[in-house]
């Protein structure tokens, strides 16, 4: 893990010195102008208002820092941090939590709407179990067009390897950031997924079935346009993740599921890994194997 940015916010320095805000909510930008304006009114627009929003500019190129810079002349809870280069998501949101001031942690994307409850939902449901360090929420899939596409009903944290069912909706407290040194910057893509990996492992979380988010799928979004790698990492970050006293059933479960993933490689070490495990998982997919395999070589041929 790289060391996390300890500089503050380009002109914060007033907000320093007021108390600080009970939510921190981070909004990582790269050139995403299109949708910008909306997401940050989603945000602004919370029913639970004791919030700081934080938009790291990751050197952006587009009209992104005139809507920032328009936001937070118009809301002193916006806070502003430039960034000179790319550094890419988790990194940004690195430096943006290194900036945080909230007991509460969360973010959103600039392509990505909150619906107007989620934070006092999320809020609540926090108070409501003490004992617990992280709650996260079902959500609105949508079309680059407004569509709805369905909704994603997130699963219990106890299936967390067998995929990455937190979801795009979340609150956690300050102290998981702290004691997780935030996100990785060479997991670009399952960014969040190891940090949910890893969190499973020390905290406590809470699942909440009510829609309180709106996740916007286009042919633009990082898991669209880094598919190949993206699925690449997952299978690492998961296999580097199953616990010792996992037992074998599982074990070749959950790699024979990475492998039936890839839909551009073929994973034979996972299905060989996941065989040696335990067969019987594999021999009773050898039918979903072979048509994965048949899928794998039309999309290379393909290109």
């Amino acid at each position: 893990m790289r060391d996390r940015y300890d500089g503050r916010p380009m002109g914060t320095e007033a907000l320093d010195s007021t108390p600080p805000p009970r939510v921190s909510m981070v909004m990582p930008v790269h050139n995403g102008a299109r949708w910008l304006a909306d997401a940050i009114e989603s945000v602004l627009t919370q029913e639970f208002t004791d919030f700081e929003l934080i938009l790291v500019d990751d050197a952006s190129r587009d009209a992104s820092p005139a809507i920032m810079a328009d936001a937070a002349t118009r809301d002193a809870r916006v806070r502003i941090l430039r960034l000179d280069t790319n550094v890419g998501l988790p990194a940004a949101l690195n430096h943006g939590f290194a900036a945080a001031r909230g007991s509460l942690h969360s973010w959103t994307s600039d392509d990505n709407l909150l619906r107007p409850q989620m934070l006092a939902r999320l809020v609540a449901t926090l108070d409501a179990h003490p004992h617990a360090d992280i709650v996260h929420a079902d959500f609105m899939l949508i079309d680059d067009a407004g569509r709805e596409l369905g909704r994603s009903r997130v699963g219990p944290v106890e299936r967390l390897l067998y995929g990455n069912n937190i979801g795009a909706c979340f609150l956690y407290r300050a102290c998981v950031t702290e004691a997780l040194g935030g996100y990785d910057p060479a997991l670009f893509g399952v960014e969040d997924y190891d940090f949910w990996l890893r969190a499973a492992q020390r905290f406590a979380f809470v699942t909440l079935h009510e829609d309180l988010y709106v996740y916007r799928k286009h042919g633009g979004s990082l898991t669209s346009r880094r598919s190949d790698q993206i699925q690449a990492l997952t299978a690492e970050i998961v296999e580097r993740a199953l616990p010792g006293t996992l037992p074998a059933r599982s074990r070749s479960e959950i790699l024979l599921g990475l492998a039936l993933r890839s839909q551009r490689r073929w994973r034979f070490d996972l299905v060989g890994r996941a065989l040696r495990a335990h067969p019987a998982p594999v021999i009773a997919r050898l039918p979903a194997l072979a048509r994965w395999s048949l899928v794998v070589a039309r999309n290379r041929l393909l290109g």
